[in-house]
């Protein structure tokens, strides 16, 4: 593996996650807990759709010229940037109005809606619903790695690792030293990352 593809597998992995570094914020701000297990199971949903997205993506990549797939590859991460630079304007929005959206879109507005029993710490259920509502942008990574020929099992293992980190790391962070709006400026920096990977693979 060389090291320009190494460089861009960290990078994925760690656009792909950030945002996961503001959930962990806002739990820590919110006092909730997230347990070990927890940790370990988003962390492990996070590999598993990266993967999912990575296969699917390689599979494509057998039926399209180079330039194609890195083109598409550059799409999906700048629609996925977008979409996570908006974030904090429709976390903004939902708090005005019922909670009438679906709830894996609700956890991902607003992260504190996964702990619905209320008890202050994430249980096993509620770590696997937000497991899979953070990683969308996990998903998309994987997809973009696979259709770029990039090594798919070590983009999921760094994926997992970096949402592992992100989420034990911020939320204790944020249980201890910052603030909701470190939270939202981890979905800004994950966007803007993410648009600049996908704009390197076409134009670098």
């Amino acid at each position: 593996m060389g090291l320009q593809n190494l460089m861009a597998i960290v990078a994925i992995g760690i656009a792909s996650n950030l945002d996961n570094a503001g959930v962990g914020i806002a739990y820590g701000v919110k006092k909730i807990r997230i347990p070990l297990i927890s940790n370990i199971i988003i962390a492990l949903m996070g590999f598993v759709l990266t993967l999912v997205g990575g296969l699917f993506g390689d599979w494509v990549s057998l039926w399209l010229p180079t330039i194609i797939c890195n083109v598409i590859g550059m799409i999906v991460l700048v629609i996925i940037g977008v979409w996570v630079l908006c974030q904090p304007l429709l976390a903004k929005k939902s708090e005005k109005k019922p909670p009438t959206d679906g709830l894996i879109l609700r956890i991902l507005q607003n992260p504190e809606n996964a702990d619905w029993d209320g008890s202050k710490s994430v249980g096993f259920i509620e770590s696997i619903i937000l497991g899979v509502a953070l990683s969308i942008n996990n998903l998309a990574g994987g997809f973009d790695a696979g259709i770029t020929h990039l090594n798919v099992w070590a983009t999921s293992s760094i994926s997992g690792i970096f949402s592992y980190i992100c989420v034990g790391l911020f939320s204790f962070l944020g249980a201890k030293f910052t603030s909701h709006k470190l939270g939202q400026r981890a979905s800004i920096i994950s966007g803007t990352l993410l648009i600049l990977v996908g704009l390197h693979q076409v134009l670098g």
